[in-house]
This record gives structure tokens, sequence and C-alpha cells, in this order.
């Protein structure tokens, strides 16, 4: 096992490492007791991913800033020379699939089965290797947290198709699109392609979408802990339930700007045209829609800026970006609630307990789609204990979590 441990030090810091170890024998137990005909495996992981900057800009072909972090799916595989794909996860039951049928199937929408499907389609599709494995996993990536488990699922299985039968000749970036074409088609989610770009590319990572068929994405190098900072997701345990309406109405909503001006998405509209016609812009349309647009202008700069302020080594400038980015989401693009529970206000209670802690000296903002569920905050080091009891005496023990930021994507070890 000396060889897992030095392939381990290229993921995760020092201090988790003795963690890892055991999570990765234990893994590999549980697969030698589900599938013992195996003398020869491999193992993958995975991570989450968080979203950093560009709130809501992706799916308007804009630009975001986004990061892998240290909790992951971690796989052991090894090829069984067959037709089928068998996959045991621990807390989920998935089927087998076989490679020999992989038609859409209506009744598997929103199942681990139709991404695992939806993937080795396309593979096949671009003329792809796809053969038979065997695979045990478990994941650490927080669910409902806005982390992304699904993107970093999805990768899993594009990484070990990858190495096992590609020869790892498939990039990164093509990983991602094969992930986002299973989601939308198979799946039945019409997400954008930040999670799973930031998911396979790892570290944080810059991604322009104006072609989002051919992305520009650039790796930064930069890490929190040199300044002394923790980056936190507080789960406020918000409902997601019935919130599909208020996600795709800020799609429809920034979708009917770009209408008037005769376009299919923001990203196409001049700003300044834009700014100069608002006033006959409300003649035709609602004001939540322009006031989402202002948004979109906004926090497409933003995470520009803050690309450049990493890149700059300069947190100051970066921790100023990321408050103005919360306030133009707040105010303007309006996700921090939903309409339907005007009375349920978690993210803006964590949000306003957080800045009466943190005051000058950190920040927070929501994090992902919003109206329930999760905040992301930077928060010193010197705060950071006050700050995680804080968050747990109101919103539940497994409410904070502390994590690093992984400069590797999804990967076989």
């Amino acid at each position: 096992m000396q060889k897992l441990n030095q392939n381990l030090k290229k993921i995760y810091k020092e201090e988790s490492l003795v963690y890892q170890e055991q999570r990765y024998l234990k893994a590999l137990e549980t697969f030698k007791k589900l599938y013992p005909k195996h003398n020869d495996f491999s193992f993958y992981s995975s991570p989450g991913r968080t979203e950093i900057g560009g709130n809501h800009t992706d799916h308007q072909h804009g630009m975001v800033l986004a990061a892998t972090v240290n909790l992951d799916i971690i796989a052991v595989v090894a090829p069984n020379n067959s037709d089928s794909i068998c996959i045991n996860s621990e807390g989920f039951n998935l089927k087998e699939i076989k490679l020999n049928d992989l038609t859409f199937n209506p009744n598997e929408i929103g199942s681990s089965e139709a991404l695992i499907k939806g993937i080795c389609s396309k593979f096949k599709n671009l003329n792809y290797n796809v053969k038979g494995f065997d695979a045990y996993a478990t994941s650490d990536v927080l669910k409902g947290s806005g982390l992304s488990s699904s993107a970093a699922f999805e990768n899993l299985i594009g990484t070990i198709l990858n190495y096992e039968f590609n020869n790892a000749d498939i990039s990164a970036t093509q990983i991602a699109l094969i992930s986002q074409y299973a989601e939308n088609v198979y799946f039945g989610k019409a997400c954008g392609l930040m999670d799973q770009m930031a998911s396979a590319i790892g570290g944080f990572s810059f991604m322009d979408f104006k072609e989002p068929q051919k992305p520009i994405v650039e790796k930064i190098n930069f890490d929190f802990s040199d300044y002394n900072y923790f980056l936190c997701i507080v789960n406020t345990k918000g409902d997601h339930v019935d919130l599909t309406s208020d996600y795709t109405a800020i799609t429809e909503e920034m979708q009917l700007v770009a209408k008037a001006f005769g376009k299919k998405d923001l990203r196409e509209v001049d700003e300044k045209d834009f700014f100069d016609n608002i006033a006959s812009l409300r003649k035709q349309i609602h004001d939540r829609a322009i006031l989402r647009a202002i948004h979109f202008f906004k926090d497409n700069q933003n995470a520009l800026k803050e690309a450049q302020a990493l890149k700059n080594n300069d947190f100051e400038t970066f921790k100023n970006l990321i408050k103005d980015s919360g306030n133009s989401s707040f105010k303007f693009l309006q996700n921090i609630f939903s309409l339907s529970k005007p009375l349920e206000q978690n993210l803006a209670l964590a949000l306003a307990l957080s800045e009466k802690i943190l005051k000058d000296e950190g920040v927070s903002r929501v994090h992902g789609g919003g109206f329930a569920g999760t905040i992301q905050a930077y928060v010193p080091l010197k705060l950071a204990q006050e700050y995680e009891e804080s968050m747990k005496k109101i919103f539940g023990q497994d409410s904070c979590h502390m994590l690093n930021i992984r400069n590797i994507g999804a990967t076989k070890l």
C-alpha cells in the first residue's frame, strides 16, 4: 500500500492522509467481498466543486469562477470482460447496466442509471471504447450542499472509461461535456457546464462559456490556506422541494430580456444597449427580469475580476469582489428565498449572522442555485472556531464544513 499512500499525497492535505488511507482500504475490503474474482484493481477519485463567482451566469453563456474541494467520490474498479457495468455504491442500490442497450428510457429520468447510460452512449457515439467493469464507490461529498455530487459521479464514470479502455487519451474538457450531455438528455436536468467542468479540471478554474461546446478554461494556482483562511460551506437545511420553478424562472426571465434584443441569451446583448433601453424594456418585460439581467452583467464581469485578483495574489480585492457578488445575488438576482415560502429565509439569516461574526475580516454569499440550502463564507483562521460553533448552534451540528481547495480533478490514482 506504499504506492497508494504516495498517490494520496498528490491529492489530499497532509493532515487528512491517515483518514484517507483508511477510507481507501475500507473501500478495497468491500470491493473484494463484492467481487472476489478480481486480483487486479485500480483506485479512482472524483471531487465535488464549489462555485466561487458567476452566480447563474453559465446558462447565459457567461463567465464563472469555480474550484474543486477536498470532498470526493472514490471507487475501486476492475474490468470484467463482459458487456455490463456493475457498480455497488454505499447508500445506493444501482442496477446493472447492459452495454448492448443504451437507449434513453424516460422511466429512468433522475436516476444514477440514467447518468451511466448517457455517458456510455455518448462515448460510443464519439467512437470511444466502452467495455464492462465492476466497481465499488463511496462518497463524502455533502448532499444538499451545492457541491455537485452529481457532477462528481458523472466525471467518475467518464474517467473510469477513459483510463481503463481509452488509454487516458480523452481530455478533461471532453469528459465534462459528455457528463453534461448525460445529465441534460438522459437524467433530464437542464444544467449548464460549470459543475462538470470544475470537477473535471481541478483547482480553481476560470471558465468562459461564450461558445459552450468550446469553453475557454484557465486553471489558476491559489490556496486560501496561504492567507490563513478557510472556505466554509454552511447548509442552512432549507427545503429544496418544489423549487424547480424558482430556478427555471431565472433562466426564462434572463432569456426574456435577451429576446427583446433579438438574441437567445444575455451574453449576446450589449450591456450599454441594455441600460440605454431600460425604459422601453419596462413596457414589454416586468422589473424582476430586468433586475436579474442587471445581475448577469454585474456578476459576469465580477467572475473575470475575481479570477484576475487570484492570479495577482490580491486576496483583499478578491474578498471585496465576493462581497459585491453576494450583494448582487441578494438585491438583483433575488435568489435568497422563494416567493412560494416567504417566511422561510434560512439563507438570509445565515448571511446576516455571518456578517455579524466576520465583520470586515471575512465575507459570505449565497452558494449555488439559491432559494434554500447553502451559503459560502471565507473565514479567517482566528474566527473559524467562533464561526463554526455559531453556525452549528443555529443550523445543526452537521451544518458547517471547513473545506480546502483540491488542485486535481477527477483522476485515477
